[in-house]
């Protein structure tokens, strides 16, 4: 899983039709610090998050798979959850 803030949405006249109904948002990995590492990454959305919001993404084919429950996709990058909070015990 990764850990991201999403900084961008992706406005596409043409898309695949099996993205009509979703979301493709840029997201910034980050550390547990909040600091961005790593590229830019683009991701299908399936939990209606938003520019600003922390979420956690999964970035393997099987992953994204079962989370759309398809396999016909074609789609790389997942958004799965939104993250309300977070704490860091050290």
């Amino acid at each position: 899983m990764i850990l991201s803030k999403v900084i961008g949405t992706i406005v596409s006249t043409q898309k695949n039709p099996t993205f009509v109904d979703r979301k493709i948002l840029v997201i910034q990995p980050i550390n547990l610090g909040g600091s961005a590492v790593g590229r830019d990454i683009l991701a299908l959305d399936t939990v209606d998050a938003g520019i600003g919001d922390t979420v956690l993404a999964v970035q393997e084919g099987s992953s994204a798979h079962q989370v759309l429950g398809r396999k016909d996709i074609p789609v790389h990058t997942v958004i799965v959850a939104v993250v309300d909070g977070l704490e860091v015990v050290e």
